[in-house]
């Protein structure tokens, strides 16, 4: 990488760091803090309230991908970072499940994660922006790692209210990184005209598109049952979930590392897409008999977070490199879009089914929705070698 990618790379994944981190707090614990809220005892409503988020999301991803494309990586960011704290704030200033959900909504309405990759993308090569987004990807799963420890913490010191302040700080801090911190990159290519219908066709992108909505749906819908599991597995509580999440998550580090860079030195993208989700397939066909044993649980969650890590990871560089370079906002707002539906889908499917069939088929659809994703998966084509000018050497006008 060159000081300028390197720079670039830093500060975006600190950005996503920053706002990672307020959604991601929520996770570990809002299933069992909610009980105490009115309401809070449905595991549909709980489920609603989690996955919200994602629905906006869906709706604005594409919009403001567009709006990026148009006028600009900068201004689009720092306006969804104000609708993000906005959110938090209704959030913080309420005790009722029904305005935690229209908090959330409000939340997601600025969805820049489009417009932040593809702000990635302008800075970077084609040969390098894999280790970029990697970069993001271990930035995102260390963020989680961080949540999963201050989660309970935070919880147990200021309650909901106390978390929600915290995410809005969280986004105020990464409106500072995007609006000061971040280098200008270079323009897009104009030379093709930004056609939905041509991203809409492509097959490798829906394959993507497909793929980043399973995913996500999955693992929303396992954090509708996981905490309690572990909880009552491990005779653990809300305060201190974070010693069993802590080590699974570093665990899945020291996996997803070296594959990361053999799948970077020796162009395997495809074999290691296939391989991840194959890994995704094991793991939930495996969680309906280890939810009643602790040490199988723990084990399947580092089995878990390692192939959630490597495609979160890898998925958004190959949209990225698979795109036409013009239509590359639009291809991830198409992108993050299915990554919000899944979001929502996950919290919304996951309450419905703990509440009519229990938890037990939560894995169960979960590991059928992996297959399916594994059998669209299974036509990607190899990634064709593209070279790009350094970025370094354009001209960079304020983005």
């Amino acid at each position: 990488m060159t000081p300028f990618e390197r720079r670039a790379s830093l500060s975006l994944a600190a950005l996503f760091m920053c706002r990672m981190l307020g959604l991601f707090l929520l996770l570990p614990v809002f299933a069992v803090a909610a009980k105490a809220l009115p309401g809070g005892n449905d595991p549909a409503r709980v489920g609603l309230a989690l996955g919200m988020y994602g629905l906006t999301q869906a709706f604005m991803q594409i919009p403001f991908g567009l709006a990026s494309d148009r006028w600009g990586r900068r201004p689009v960011v720092v306006m969804g970072l104000v609708l993000f704290v906005a959110g938090s704030v209704v959030c913080a200033t309420t005790d009722d499940l029904f305005w935690i959900t229209i908090g959330r909504a409000i939340q997601g309405s600025g969805a820049i994660s489009a417009a932040v990759t593809a702000w990635l993308a302008d800075a970077t090569r084609d040969e390098v922006r894999t280790k970029a987004m990697a970069m993001i990807g271990a930035s995102i799963g260390l963020t989680f790692a961080v949540s999963l420890v201050l989660a309970p913490v935070l919880v147990g010191w200021g309650g909901l209210t106390g978390l929600f302040w915290t995410i809005a700080a969280l986004g105020v801090a990464a409106l500072g990184v995007a609006a000061w911190v971040v280098p200008a990159a270079p323009p897009a290519p104009r030379g093709e005209p930004a056609s939905m219908s041509s991203v809409l066709s492509h097959p490798d992108l829906l394959r993507l598109n497909l793929g980043v909505f399973t995913l996500h749906l999955i693992q929303v819908a396992l954090f509708v049952v996981v905490p309690a599991a572990l909880v009552h597995t491990g005779g653990l509580d809300t305060a201190t979930l974070w010693k069993v999440y802590l080590p699974v998550v570093l665990a899945s580090f020291v996996v997803m590392v070296p594959v990361i860079g053999i799948t970077e030195r020796y162009a395997t993208h495809r074999k290691t897409l296939l391989g991840a989700i194959a890994g995704l397939v094991l793991v939930c066909m495996f969680l309906p008999w280890a939810q009643d044993h602790y040490g199988w649980l723990v084990g399947a969650m580092i089995a878990f977070f390692s192939v959630f890590n490597i495609l979160e990871a890898m998925q958004p560089s190959l949209v990225s490199r698979v795109a036409p370079p013009s239509l590359k906002g639009l291809a991830l707002g198409f992108y993050n879009t299915s990554q919000a539906i899944g979001l929502f889908a996950g919290g919304a499917l996951g309450g419905w089914l703990v509440s009519h069939l229990g938890s037990a088929a939560v894995f169960q659809a979960a590991a059928g929705l992996a297959v399916i994703w594994l059998l669209a998966a299974w036509g990607m084509k190899p990634l064709p070698a593209r070279r790009t000018a350094r970025p370094d050497r354009v001209s960079h006008p304020a983005s």
